[in-house]
């Protein structure tokens, strides 16, 4: 060998170890697109999102009142209306959560100045006047285009009391609670398609065991009955996480009288003292949180097997109507109010769990992320100190980003990535010893009504680029295009100093060759790819 190609390997050598120590390698990564193999029909309600009494979520959120300063649209704050109108959102689940089991209608109906005002006890003890209620909430669904979700009061309601609240939403004939609606100036019915029978009934809903609970939802489902031309999907207060136990015994029992059985899952730390901040972690932190956040398959999976041995049909849907992160609220805020910040770390939560959904979509029929405004994991955020501020957050643009999916039909994609060990501790205590294996690439594929392929590719790792290389079947599309959601650092997030931090931009970094799509996936990046 001459002497200077031997100092020419040598040179190469020394550089690829130079790459790898400052962290800028870049693998190359494999995988196959079956779009001859179609999947289910990805439902649109998994991009369904979820309203609460709680903090300012309502109030000052969604409603700001017919007399306020601030813009509106019949008392809906125009701002948040027009960005929920263009995310196009499916469904919208209220009025609860855990705000839900105290929530009495009645209360909510009328003339507002004769409604009574409430103590809301779940969530800082904040007196609500009850401006907001049933024609305030089926009307914005109305307006937004979506259905709605009506969680109903089992933890202190009656039977009656729910009963009567589905006549007065949905009966068109000359009932009692019909001729109510009128007199309060809603002469048609709305249309209610979904119906909670109670939430976390296990918990804040009642603190009760799932065969109480199966008893008493074969009650509530009789009575709430289909008027006229509506017709009810009844959904069940299903299990948190792992409670496979909750599962089990309301597929025995009551299988036959429920159209959906719900799921909640938080990529949370801890339910007792510090959850962690929002936009200070560690990179170990980041790592926990994107492992923790795909757990979720493998709990839905676990979900998924108990309802398959009793109805293998799949007749029965798995409702998440309660996802997303749950950190710390954000100092100088109300305490109990949840409001958080949203950063790109919780972007990628998303998009990870939309991709999971979408593999599921056999069983999982609607997932609701927590929350719509100013709650947890929201779409938006509004100024705390009534400026009239509004900011569209990272988790916002990953639902923009991924509106194509709603409807479109699956499709295998077949990627192996390289996987990584993570701590099951987040605060690095050793509580919750073990690993969780981390891939660090995920991804899903669709294929749109108008024949388009949807391609979504998320890279995790803080610094790895990564080389994808996936062999298109069945189809022969040649062109593609793309949107990029990164920033420099997975902390940041968008503020009413800087809105546009974290924002989608073009992404040119995709070709097609051969059959063959190749991208160069940054990282810490959420990519979607358009092929045709």
């Amino acid at each position: 060998m001459k002497p200077n190609t031997f100092m020419k390997k040598i040179f190469t050598l020394l550089l690829a170890v130079m790459l790898i120590a400052a962290g800028c390698t870049t693998e190359t990564v494999q995988g196959t697109l079956h779009a001859d193999e179609p999947g289910s029909k990805i439902p649109k309600e998994i991009y369904g999102q979820f309203a609460e009494h709680l903090g300012s979520c309502i109030y000052g959120g969604l409603w700001v009142g017919e007399d306020s300063p601030i813009p509106n649209i019949n008392g809906y704050r125009k701002d948040v209306f027009e960005a929920l109108k263009a995310l196009n959102i499916p469904v919208l689940r209220w009025p609860g959560g855990c705000f839900a089991d105290e929530y009495h209608w009645t209360d909510g109906i009328g003339p507002k100045d004769q409604r009574p005002s409430m103590q809301n006890n779940n969530w800082g003890g904040t007196i609500e006047d009850n401006s907001f209620g049933t024609h305030e909430f089926l009307n914005l669904c109305e307006m937004l285009g979506c259905e709605p979700y009506i969680s109903g009061n089992v933890g202190s309601g009656t039977v009656e009391e729910l009963a009567k609240w589905v006549e007065y939403m949905t009966s068109e004939k000359n009932t009692p609670m019909a001729k109510l609606r009128q007199q309060n100036g809603r002469e048609k019915p709305w249309k209610v398609k979904y119906l909670g029978v109670g939430n976390e009934s296990w918990g804040c809903g009642g603190n009760m065991r799932p065969e109480y609970y199966s008893d008493l939802y074969r009650r509530y489902a009789v009575y709430c009955r289909n008027y006229d031309k509506n017709k009810l999907y009844k959904i069940a207060s299903g299990a948190s996480d792992y409670d496979y136990d909750w599962t089990q015994t309301l597929m025995r029992r009551v299988k036959k009288d429920m159209s959906g059985l719900s799921l909640h899952y938080y990529t949370c730390t801890r339910w007792e003292g510090s959850k962690g901040s929002a936009t200070e972690f560690t990179d170990s932190q980041y790592y926990w949180t994107m492992a923790k956040c795909l757990e979720i398959d493998e709990v839905i999976s676990k979900h998924e097997k108990i309802m398959d041995q009793y109805d293998p049909k799949n007749k029965v849907g798995l409702i998440v109507d309660e996802w997303g992160t749950w950190w710390d609220e954000e100092p100088g805020t109300i305490k109990g109010h949840l409001y958080q910040q949203n950063a790109l770390r919780d972007a990628m939560v998303a998009a990870l769990s939309l991709n999971v959904f979408h593999h599921h979509t056999k069983r999982v029929r609607m997932a609701n992320i927590a929350q719509v405004v100013n709650v947890l994991q929201s779409m938006i955020l509004t100024d705390q100190k009534g400026t009239g501020h509004m900011v569209l957050t990272p988790t916002y643009h990953v639902f923009q980003m991924y509106a194509p999916f709603m409807e479109a039909t699956y499709l295998p994609l077949d990627i192996k990535s390289e996987e990584m060990k993570v701590s099951k501790d987040y605060f690095g205590q050793e509580k919750h010893p073990g690993s969780r294996q981390l891939p660090l690439i995920s991804s899903s594929a669709a294929k749109t009504k108008d024949g388009k392929i949807i391609v979504a590719l998320t890279n995790v790792s803080l610094n790895k680029a990564q080389n994808v290389e996936i062999t298109l079947k069945g189809t022969k599309a040649s062109k593609v295009s793309g949107r990029i959601l990164t920033s420099d650092n997975v902390a940041d997030f968008n503020d009413f100093n800087q809105p546009e931090k974290v924002t989608p931009q073009t992404f040119n970094a995709a070709n097609i060759n051969n059959g063959v799509l190749s991208i160069n996936l940054p990282a810490k990046s959420i990519v979607v790819l358009t092929l045709q």
